[in-house]
């Protein structure tokens, strides 16, 4: 790839959890434009040994896409690195786009969102049969706005497993606007605080305790909500399992074969 500009995910925290192929650009880089306030930052000085480094967390875009210029001009390759995967409110887009009127090309690498560090941190799968086979990704309104047709109580209606990203701070909210839903005080929630990092916090109940038992941690940011019954699992045992490996269902790797 030739692109001397690279949207890179870093993650969900933990330093081993960058891609190979992002881990190898930030090696190389010449100069790294990282998400301080959420990338470790542990993560860029093990990788990006040599290169000049700015936190964006203190930057405008005009100061962001201005650092990225002035690298690409020097004939030198800026790895911009940001939390997660950057397709998950990564804010690239408008990034792309300053670049796209600069005719600066990129590439953009992905990384591992949040929500599956948080699902492997509860050890959980976010879809099972006959309870749910659909996943929103979503948050609450807060400054943020959301489209009328997105908002968390519409959402609810459907009843499928929910990650809600940004929005812990606001939990009652939460709360409130998911029982105006298919959701009733007693299905499950889970909070992970950190996914993946050192400090790593989980709590598990329902939608009638969730909220007061965030509080009591003191959480209030850097923490996905995940609800819905498919956290019953552990707890209540599968209500159906997976066709892919019953002996009595034939696909394309395996026929059945008459006893």
């Amino acid at each position: 790839m030739s692109a001397q500009v690279s949207f890179v995910g870093a993650g969900p925290g933990a330093s081993d959890l960058i891609t190979v192929r992002g881990a190898r650009l930030l090696r190389h880089a010449d100069v790294v434009v990282f998400a301080g306030s959420l990338v470790d930052r542990q993560l860029v000085t093990q990788y990006a040994v040599t290169a000049a480094v700015y936190d964006s967390a203190g930057m405008t875009l005009t100061e962001v896409i201005t650092v990225i210029m002035d690298t690409v001009n020097d004939g030198r390759s800026v790895v911009r690195l940001h939390t997660g995967d950057p397709s998950i409110y990564g804010a690239i887009q408008e990034q792309m786009e300053a670049l796209d009127r600069l005719g600066i090309s990129y590439q953009v690498v992905p990384g591992v969102t949040s929500a599956f560090a948080a699902a492997a941190a509860l050890r959980q799968e976010l879809t099972l049969p006959e309870i749910s086979q659909t996943v929103i990704f979503t948050r609450v309104e807060g400054r943020t706005p959301v489209p009328a047709n997105e908002q968390l109580s519409k959402i609810a209606s459907i009843g499928a497993t929910l990650v809600i990203y940004l929005s812990v701070g606001m939990i009652e909210k939460v709360v409130e606007q998911l029982l105006e839903g298919a959701y009733t005080t007693q299905t499950p929630a889970a909070i992970v605080c950190r996914a993946s990092w050192e400090d790593e916090q989980i709590i598990r109940g329902s939608l009638a305790d969730i909220a007061a038992t965030v509080r009591q941690a003191g959480i209030d940011r850097q923490a996905l909500i995940i609800v819905g019954d498919v956290l019953a699992a552990r707890r209540e045992g599968l209500k159906a399992k997976s066709l892919l490996y019953d002996g009595d269902f034939s696909h394309g790797f395996r026929s059945t074969v008459p006893v």
